[in-house]
C-alpha cells in the first residue's frame, strides 16, 4: 500500500500558526528536498534561543498529534510494516524502504507523530532504531548478549544468514547492531574481530593467512592484498604476534602450530619436549615442519656444541651448560 505521505503531512500542518508550521517543516526538512535543520540555526533564522524553538516545536507537535486520525490508515500501516519487520528495525532501512529517495523526512516525520513508535537514537552498540515498545528493544539487547557469549566461546565467524532469513525479529535485530556485525562473505562475527572487521596491513594478510591456509612470502602477502609495499608487509608481519617467520620471508600463523624463534630455538625446544636424545633424522622431521629452510641450515645449528652435543650412541641432545 502505498499514499501520498508529502500530501498527508501536509494536511497535518494546516492548523499551525505560520511560525510554528515553517519551524516544523525546517525541523523536519518538510520542503522539497529539504534538510533537517538544527535548534540553533533556526534560532538564529527567528532570532530567538534554541529552547524557545525547542518549546514552539514541542507546541506544535501537541497540536498536531490529534489530527492523526484523520488519517488512520497511513499510521496503520506503519504499525504493521514495524510488526511484520520483527518489532524493529534500523533506521535507515526503514526510511529507505517506506520513503524511497523522496519521502524519508516525511516517514520520520509520522512516525514522530504515531502511537505506539519508539525513536532509539544511536548507541555503542545499536544504530538509529525504531521500535514499538520499550520490550522490543530489550529483547534485541538480550538477543544480541546471548549471540555475542556463543561467538566469544566459538571463536570464529558463523553462518547465521538461513537462520536469520527465517526469522525476521533476528534479521532486524542483526541489521540493528553494531556488536555483531557481518563481514562480505556473509559471516556474522563480533565487531572487533579482524575477520569481520580487518583494520590496516596486517589484519588484512591475518584473513589472507586464514583463506590461503599454507605459509606465504611477504611479497606474496602484499600482491595479494594490495595496495601495499613489500616492506611495509613484512615489517607489519614481523611485530605481530599471530604471523610466525618459518623461512626466508616465509611467514605463516602461530595458530597452525608454529611457535616463535629461530632454528636453533626450535631444535631447543623439540629436545626439550622430548625429554630424551633424539637421532639426527628424529629433530630433522619435526624441525621442518616448522621451519621451511634446507636440511644443512638445520644440520649447522645442531653442530654447535655450545648447545648441542651428540652421544656415543649417535643422538643428540641439549648441553647441560645451556640448560
Amino acid at each position: 500500500m502505498k499514499f501520498n505521505y508529502p500530501q498527508i503531512c501536509s494536511s497535518l500542518l494546516k492548523g499551525l500558526t505560520e511560525r510554528q508550521k515553517e519551524i516544523i517543516l525546517l525541523r523536519f526538512g518538510l520542503k522539497r528536498k529539504g534538510k533537517k535543520t538544527t535548534l540553533e540555526s533556526i534560532g538564529k533564522i527567528y532570532g530567538i534561543t534554541r529552547e524557545r524553538v525547542r518549546q514552539i516545536e514541542k507546541d506544535a507537535l501537541l497540536k498536531i498529534r490529534p489530527e492523526i486520525k484523520k488519517n488512520p490508515e497511513a499510521f496503520q500501516y506503519l504499525k504493521d510494516y514495524l510488526k511484520k519487520e520483527g518489532r524493529l528495525k534500523k533506521e535507515n532501512l526503514l526510511l529507505e524502504e517506506l520513503g524511497g529517495k523522496t519521502n524519508q523526512n516525511q516517514i520520520y516525520f509520522l512516525l514522530t507523530l504515531g502511537e505506539g513508535f519508539e525513536r532509539v537514537g544511536e548507541t555503542d552498540d545499536f544504530h538509529a532504531l525504531w521500535a514499538d515498545s520499550k520490550n522490543s528493544l530489550l529483547r534485541a539487547e538480550k538477543t544480541i548478549a546471548t549471540l555475542s557469549l556463543r561467538l566469544k566461546k566459538m571463536g570464529h565467524p558463523l553462518s547465521l544468514k538461513a537462520w536469520a532469513d527465517s526469522n525476521r525479529i533476528l534479521k532486524s535485530t542483526l541489521e540493528a547492531s553494531k556488536k555483531i556485525q557481518q563481514n562480505s562473505e556473509g559471516l556474522f562475527g563480533l565487531r572487533e574481530w579482524p575477520e569481520i572487521n580487518p583494520r590496516g596491513v596486517k589484519d588484512r594478510a591475518y584473513l589472507l593467512f586464514k583463506k590461503e591456509q599454507r605459509p606465504l612470502h611477504f611479497r606474496e602477502v602484499a600482491q595479494l592484498i594490495g595496495p601495499a609495499l613489500p616492506q611495509t608487509v613484512h615489517n607489519e608481519l614481523i611485530k605481530d604476534s599471530r604471523f610466525v617467520l618459518v623461512g626466508r620471508g616465509l611467514y605463516a600463523l602461530g595458530e597452525w602450530g608454529y611457535q616463535e624463534g629461530v632454528v636453533k630455538e626450535v631444535i631447543l625446544e623439540v629436545l626439550q619436549k622430548a625429554g630424551k636424545p633424539l637421532t639426527k633424522e628424529e629433530i630433522l622431521k619435526k624441525v621442518l615442519s616448522q621451519r621451511m629452510v634446507k636440511e644443512n641450515t638445520v644440520l649447522l645449528n645442531l653442530s654447535n656444541k655450545e648447545y648441542f652435543l651428540r652421544t656415543p650412541e649417535g643422538f643428540y641432545t641439549i648441553n647441560s651448560k645451556t640448560a
